[in-house]
Protein backbone atom coordinates (compact mmCIF):
# COMPACT_ATOMS: atom_id res chain seq x y z
CA UNK A 1 0.00 0.00 0.00
CA UNK A 2 2.96 2.55 0.72
CA UNK A 3 4.16 1.68 -2.80
CA UNK A 4 0.91 3.02 -3.95
CA UNK A 5 0.75 5.63 -2.04
CA UNK A 6 4.06 6.84 -3.36
CA UNK A 7 3.63 6.36 -6.49
CA UNK A 8 0.23 8.61 -6.67
CA UNK A 9 2.13 11.43 -4.71
CA UNK A 10 4.29 11.12 -8.10
CA UNK A 11 1.99 10.96 -10.10
CA UNK A 12 0.37 14.18 -8.92
CA UNK A 13 3.61 16.01 -8.58
CA UNK A 14 4.22 14.95 -12.33
CA UNK A 15 0.65 15.97 -13.50
CA UNK A 16 0.85 19.47 -11.58
CA UNK A 17 4.38 19.66 -13.41
CA UNK A 18 5.71 20.66 -9.95
CA UNK A 19 8.36 17.46 -10.87
CA UNK A 20 8.98 18.74 -13.92
CA UNK A 21 9.83 22.61 -13.30
CA UNK A 22 7.11 23.63 -15.40
CA UNK A 23 6.44 27.32 -14.86
CA UNK A 24 3.12 28.07 -14.35
CA UNK A 25 1.17 30.00 -17.70
CA UNK A 26 0.16 33.17 -17.96
CA UNK A 27 -3.61 33.38 -18.51
CA UNK A 28 -5.24 34.54 -21.69
CA UNK A 29 -8.65 35.78 -21.71
CA UNK A 30 -11.07 37.12 -18.86
CA UNK A 31 -9.50 36.91 -15.72
CA UNK A 32 -10.82 36.78 -11.85
CA UNK A 33 -11.99 34.07 -9.91
CA UNK A 34 -14.62 32.90 -11.65
CA UNK A 35 -12.41 32.74 -14.82
CA UNK A 36 -9.70 31.08 -13.02
CA UNK A 37 -11.94 28.02 -11.99
CA UNK A 38 -13.51 28.12 -15.02
CA UNK A 39 -10.14 27.66 -16.85
CA UNK A 40 -8.77 25.09 -14.53
CA UNK A 41 -12.01 22.87 -14.74
CA UNK A 42 -11.44 23.01 -18.52
CA UNK A 43 -7.98 21.93 -18.57
CA UNK A 44 -9.28 18.80 -16.60
CA UNK A 45 -12.13 18.04 -18.04
CA UNK A 46 -10.16 17.45 -21.26
CA UNK A 47 -7.41 15.06 -19.29
CA UNK A 48 -9.90 13.14 -17.91
CA UNK A 49 -11.56 12.29 -21.22
CA UNK A 50 -8.54 11.58 -23.43
CA UNK A 51 -7.37 9.12 -20.47
CA UNK A 52 -11.40 7.64 -20.31
CA UNK A 53 -10.69 7.54 -24.20
CA UNK A 54 -6.77 6.51 -24.34
CA UNK A 55 -7.41 3.24 -21.97
CA UNK A 56 -8.07 0.26 -24.18
CA UNK A 57 -11.48 -1.10 -23.27
CA UNK A 58 -9.26 -4.34 -22.33
CA UNK A 59 -7.49 -2.79 -19.51
CA UNK A 60 -11.05 -1.01 -18.09
CA UNK A 61 -11.51 -3.54 -15.44
CA UNK A 62 -7.46 -3.34 -14.37
CA UNK A 63 -6.38 -2.59 -11.09
CA UNK A 64 -2.97 -2.67 -10.07
CA UNK A 65 -3.38 -4.06 -6.66
CA UNK A 66 -6.02 -5.96 -5.08
CA UNK A 67 -6.46 -3.22 -2.50
CA UNK A 68 -7.47 -0.43 -5.32
CA UNK A 69 -10.19 0.52 -7.29
CA UNK A 70 -10.24 -1.02 -11.19
CA UNK A 71 -9.85 2.06 -13.73
CA UNK A 72 -13.50 2.08 -14.76
CA UNK A 73 -13.87 2.68 -10.94
CA UNK A 74 -11.85 5.40 -10.76
CA UNK A 75 -13.96 6.92 -14.36
CA UNK A 76 -17.39 6.18 -12.38
CA UNK A 77 -16.38 8.27 -9.17
CA UNK A 78 -15.26 11.20 -11.36
CA UNK A 79 -19.10 10.95 -12.69
CA UNK A 80 -20.88 9.99 -9.57
CA UNK A 81 -19.03 13.27 -8.23
CA UNK A 82 -19.46 15.64 -10.42
CA UNK A 83 -23.18 14.86 -11.31
CA UNK A 84 -23.43 15.37 -7.27
CA UNK A 85 -21.97 18.48 -7.10
CA UNK A 86 -22.51 20.31 -10.22
CA UNK A 87 -26.09 18.82 -10.03
CA UNK A 88 -26.36 20.48 -6.48
CA UNK A 89 -25.07 23.86 -8.24
CA UNK A 90 -27.70 23.75 -11.35
CA UNK A 91 -30.51 22.35 -8.81
CA UNK A 92 -30.92 19.27 -11.33
CA UNK A 93 -33.16 16.71 -9.47
CA UNK A 94 -31.50 13.38 -8.47
CA UNK A 95 -33.98 11.48 -10.53
CA UNK A 96 -33.33 13.46 -13.70
CA UNK A 97 -29.30 13.41 -13.42
CA UNK A 98 -27.19 10.55 -15.71
CA UNK A 99 -27.56 7.46 -14.63
CA UNK A 100 -23.77 6.00 -13.64
CA UNK A 101 -23.43 2.39 -14.98
CA UNK A 102 -22.03 -0.63 -13.03
CA UNK A 103 -17.89 -0.98 -12.97
CA UNK A 104 -18.33 -3.60 -15.06
CA UNK A 105 -20.50 -2.42 -18.21
CA UNK A 106 -18.52 -1.63 -21.23
CA UNK A 107 -16.11 1.10 -21.74
CA UNK A 108 -18.56 3.03 -24.07
CA UNK A 109 -21.39 3.13 -21.31
CA UNK A 110 -19.14 4.36 -18.57
CA UNK A 111 -17.69 6.59 -21.04
CA UNK A 112 -21.14 8.01 -21.97
CA UNK A 113 -21.85 8.51 -18.36
CA UNK A 114 -18.96 10.31 -17.78
CA UNK A 115 -19.26 12.90 -20.86
CA UNK A 116 -23.10 13.53 -19.36
CA UNK A 117 -21.42 14.68 -15.95
CA UNK A 118 -19.24 17.00 -17.75
CA UNK A 119 -22.54 18.13 -19.54
CA UNK A 120 -23.89 18.76 -16.05
CA UNK A 121 -20.68 20.38 -14.71
CA UNK A 122 -20.39 22.45 -18.02
CA UNK A 123 -23.79 23.71 -17.49
CA UNK A 124 -22.99 24.39 -13.54
CA UNK A 125 -19.53 26.37 -14.24
CA UNK A 126 -21.15 28.20 -17.07
CA UNK A 127 -23.41 29.95 -14.60
CA UNK A 128 -19.98 30.99 -12.31
CA UNK A 129 -19.47 34.50 -12.20
CA UNK A 130 -17.44 36.94 -9.80
CA UNK A 131 -20.88 38.28 -8.39
CA UNK A 132 -22.26 35.03 -7.29
CA UNK A 133 -19.20 32.74 -6.07
CA UNK A 134 -20.65 33.14 -1.94
CA UNK A 135 -23.92 31.75 -3.39
CA UNK A 136 -24.68 29.00 -1.15
CA UNK A 137 -25.64 25.42 -2.24
CA UNK A 138 -26.83 22.18 -0.12
CA UNK A 139 -24.44 19.63 -0.68
CA UNK A 140 -22.91 16.37 1.13
CA UNK A 141 -25.71 17.22 4.00
CA UNK A 142 -24.91 20.74 3.93
CA UNK A 143 -24.25 23.99 2.85
CA UNK A 144 -21.60 24.66 0.66
CA UNK A 145 -20.37 28.18 -1.58
CA UNK A 146 -20.65 28.08 -5.00
CA UNK A 147 -16.84 28.76 -5.31
CA UNK A 148 -16.35 26.01 -3.00
CA UNK A 149 -17.65 23.51 -5.28
CA UNK A 150 -16.46 24.56 -8.16
CA UNK A 151 -12.77 24.34 -6.77
CA UNK A 152 -13.83 21.17 -4.35
CA UNK A 153 -14.70 19.91 -8.37
CA UNK A 154 -11.61 21.06 -10.20
CA UNK A 155 -10.00 19.65 -7.05
CA UNK A 156 -11.06 16.16 -6.75
CA UNK A 157 -11.04 16.00 -10.82
CA UNK A 158 -6.95 17.00 -10.79
CA UNK A 159 -6.66 14.03 -8.02
CA UNK A 160 -8.59 11.44 -10.19
CA UNK A 161 -6.63 12.66 -13.31
CA UNK A 162 -2.98 11.49 -11.27
CA UNK A 163 -4.90 8.25 -10.80
CA UNK A 164 -5.94 7.41 -13.99
CA UNK A 165 -2.50 8.75 -15.30
CA UNK A 166 -0.53 6.29 -12.75
CA UNK A 167 -3.03 4.04 -14.25
CA UNK A 168 -2.55 4.62 -18.02
CA UNK A 169 1.65 4.47 -17.19
CA UNK A 170 0.95 1.15 -15.50
CA UNK A 171 -0.04 0.04 -18.45
CA UNK A 172 3.02 1.87 -20.58
CA UNK A 173 0.74 4.46 -21.83
CA UNK A 174 1.29 7.86 -21.79
CA UNK A 175 -1.02 10.41 -19.90
CA UNK A 176 -2.67 13.19 -22.12
CA UNK A 177 -0.34 15.88 -20.15
CA UNK A 178 2.45 14.51 -20.68
CA UNK A 179 2.02 14.07 -24.47
CA UNK A 180 4.14 16.03 -26.60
Amino acid sequence: MQQIRLMCVIAALTVSGMAMGQAPVAPTGPTGPAAEVQRSYAAQKGNILKSADKMPESDYQFKPTPDVRTYARVVNHVTEAQLRTCGAVNRTAAADLAKVPAETADKAAIVEALKASFAECDKAFATVTDANLGDMFEVFNGKRSRIGIMWGTVSHDNEQYATLALYLRLKGLVPPTSEK
